[in-house]
C-alpha cells in the first residue's frame, strides 16, 4: 500500500517552468548566449540549476568553471525572485488537492528547485504546513534524472521506496522516480502523454489525482 505521496514542484504543484526559463534566459543573454523554449523543454527541464547550466556548457562548449557556474545559479536565483515574487505560481488545482489527500497520507516534495523558492511559494499559497518533507537542488549529491532525489525523499519519510507514489511531469522525473523504486503518476501539464509513457498511470491534472487511483498501487 502507498504510505506517501512525493510530489515534483515545478509542472506539477507550480506553473513556474515558464518562470524557470524566462530567468535563465535572462541570465544567459547578459552573456551573450540563448535559450530557445523547444532547446529547454527538450533537454534541461529535468535538471536543478548546477546540471542545467553545466550540461549547458557542455553542450556549447563553454568550458564553464565551477566558479562561472555558482555565479550564474545565484544570478539565476535573483532573476526568479523578481519574476515570482508578486506572480501567483501554484496551480488553481494545487490547494484543494493537497488539502485533501494531506487527510490520508503524509506529503512531500522532490525537486530540482532550490528549497527556499519551494518553501516561499508553499506559503504564499497557504498549503507549507501540508508538507512532511522537502528534497530540493543540493539536497543530494545527483540530480533528476538520477534516482537520488526520490531516494532521498524515501529515507526521510522512513519508509521503502517501493511503498511511495511520485508524481511528475517530464520524463527525466518519472525515469528518476522509477529507478528509486517509486510507483510514479504522470501529469500532462508540461509534457503530452507520449513523453510520460513510462509512468504507472497518467493523468490530466490534480483532480483526478483520487484516493481510490492512488490507492489502486502496491496492491498486486
Amino acid at each position: 500500500m502507498i504510505s506517501a505521496l512525493v510530489f515534483d514542484f515545478d509542472g506539477v504543484l507550480a506553473d513556474s517552468e515558464p518562470l524557470h526559463l524566462a530567468a535563465t534566459q535572462d541570465v544567459l543573454a547578459s552573456i551573450g548566449a540563448a535559450l530557445p523554449r523547444e532547446e529547454y523543454y527538450a533537454d534541461y527541464l529535468g535538471y536543478d540549476d548546477a546540471g542545467m547550466f553545466r550540461a549547458l556548457s557542455d553542450a556549447r562548449g563553454w568550458g564553464l568553471t565551477s566558479g562561472q557556474i555558482a555565479t550564474l545559479i545565484a544570478e539565476k536565483a535573483t532573476a526568479l525572485e523578481a519574476i515570482i515574487s508578486g506572480t501567483d505560481v501554484l496551480y488553481p488545482s494545487t490547494p484543494d488537492c493537497v488539502r485533501r489527500l494531506a487527510a490520508d497520507w503524509p506529503l512531500g516534495i522532490a525537486s530540482g528547485a532550490f528549497r527556499h523558492e519551494i518553501e516561499a511559494i508553499l506559503r504564499r499559497g497557504g498549503i507549507d504546513r501540508y508538507f512532511k518533507f522537502i528534497v530540493g537542488a543540493g539536497d543530494t549529491p545527483e540530480s533528476k534524472p538520477q534516482p537520488g532525489p526520490y531516494r532521498r525523499a524515501a529515507q526521510l519519510h522512513g519508509a521503502d521506496p517501493g511503498s511511495c507514489l511520485a508524481i511528475e511531469d517530464s520524463r527525466f522525473g518519472i525515469e528518476s522516480a522509477k529507478s528509486a523504486g517509486l510507483w510514479c503518476v504522470g501529469i500532462t501539464s508540461t509534457y503530452p502523454v507520449s513523453e510520460l509513457m513510462a509512468a504507472d498511470a497518467i493523468i490530466a491534472s490534480l483532480d483526478e489525482l483520487t484516493p481510490e487511483l492512488i490507492r489502486s498501487f502496491g496492491t498486486g
